[in-house]
């Protein structure tokens, strides 16, 4: 008697070779994406991070030294350097800039430069009506809140996104919030605003950008990483 079926060998070579050759390319596939957090990338973005934030030097180099024994230590047994900080550089550089940085130095620092973002949107629409007092109405009173409200998330959850994204997100923020203060309250003014007070909220946050950049300066090394 012959047996009513019989296995088809090139079906199942054919089949291991799929699986192999896909296993294969997701075992690359993995192996590209877990090279590419290099130790010296990780420490590179740390430093922008924490320099961006106005950490002092000192402070920077004692905690790039023990962030580099870590890396040290782990690639020694046998671990990567996403194993040690995560998925997200900039997430774990900003909880480590937290745990050093004193909670009043961090309140005063946004107490200086969410002013200065709102100080910048009114400069330039005084420049865009050309008026040297604009009037305020509950809409933009919205915007600003919420433009500062997601400035300060941004900065103490990321620190620096880039100028770009950071406005980018704001306007997000404030947009629908200045849409439904004007239509909740209306768009009548409820103050002037005078240039020289727009120029004068701009000031602490300047001072403050000033004093960080020239404290980066300050420190030799690889340009801030995005």
């Amino acid at each position: 008697m012959t047996s009513g079926t019989t296995g088809d060998p090139t079906g199942d070579t054919t089949g291991g070779a799929t699986r192999g050759a896909t296993a294969s390319g997701t075992a690359t596939t993995d192996s590209i994406t877990t090279d590419s957090m290099t130790r010296e990338r990780v420490l590179a973005v740390c430093r922008s991070n924490w320099e961006y934030r106005g950490i002092d030097d000192a402070s920077v180099r004692a905690m790039l030294a023990e962030l580099a024994v870590r890396l040290d230590e782990a690639a020694a047994t046998g671990r990567t350097p996403r194993e040690v900080v995560g998925a997200d550089i900039k997430a774990f550089a900003a909880s480590s800039a937290r745990a050093r940085t004193p909670l009043r130095r961090r309140v005063l620092r946004m107490a200086a430069l969410v002013p200065f973002a709102a100080g910048v949107v009114l400069l330039f629409s005084h420049l865009i009506g050309w008026t040297a007092v604009l009037e305020i109405t509950p809409g933009r009173i919205a915007f600003w809140a919420a433009l500062g409200v997601a400035t300060v998330a941004l900065e103490l959850r990321r620190g620096a996104l880039g100028l770009g994204k950071e406005w980018l997100v704001g306007f997000a923020a404030g947009l629908p919030a200045l849409i439904l203060a004007e239509w909740l309250a209306g768009p009548e003014p409820l103050f002037g605003m005078p240039l020289w007070g727009t120029v004068l909220l701009t000031m602490p946050g300047i001072a403050c950008l000033v004093a960080e950049r020239r404290r980066g300066k300050s420190v030799p090394g690889e340009p801030p990483q995005a």
